[in-house]
């Protein structure tokens, strides 16, 4: 059996260990996104990272929703310089073009818990060894006020 055809069939059977169906699907939502992007000529309007961005988490499940709102409004608050846009279909923070913070939704690729992350950009360092995201399961609080002081930290390098 050639290459091909092995392949073909270990799909069938259900034994391909390549991207789920969620990952082909967020890939294929940021290949829209750059579209989206280079489409845009200099006399047509920039999209507004803003109203992309509510939109996306007014679609979200009601636990994820509730806690992409409340961080929304957290990064909003705590660094108003970093431009809202969707990344790979998710909600994420920009500085000078970069994604530095994202949220992924657990229904996004069916996790038992969603995740707010920091990309290199963040200036979270702190000597050889530093967490770059977090498990969310609800918005306390305390969460609050640890992710306002980790946005804060991130924008300040």
């Amino acid at each position: 059996m050639n290459a091909t055809k092995k392949a073909t069939a270990t799909t069938k059977n259900k034994s391909y260990e390549g991207f789920t169906a969620e990952e082909r699907a967020a890939m294929k939502e940021r290949g829209q996104e750059l579209k989206a992007g280079t489409r845009r000529g200099s006399r047509s309007a920039k999209p507004d990272g803003e109203t992309e961005v509510l939109g996306k988490i007014a679609e979200m499940s009601d636990s994820d929703r509730v806690i992409a709102e409340r961080l929304h409004a957290i990064i909003r608050a705590n660094a108003p310089e970093l431009a809202p846009k969707l990344w790979y279909g998710m909600p994420a923070y920009a500085k000078d073009g970069k994604v530095l913070c994202f949220f992924q939704p657990a229904d996004k690729f069916k996790t038992r818990y969603a995740t707010f992350g920091f990309n290199d950009v963040a200036t979270l360092d702190d000597g050889s060894l530093w967490p770059t995201a977090y498990a969310l399961t609800k918005m306390t609080a305390a969460h609050e006020k640890t992710i306002g002081a980790l946005v804060k930290k991130s924008v300040a390098g």
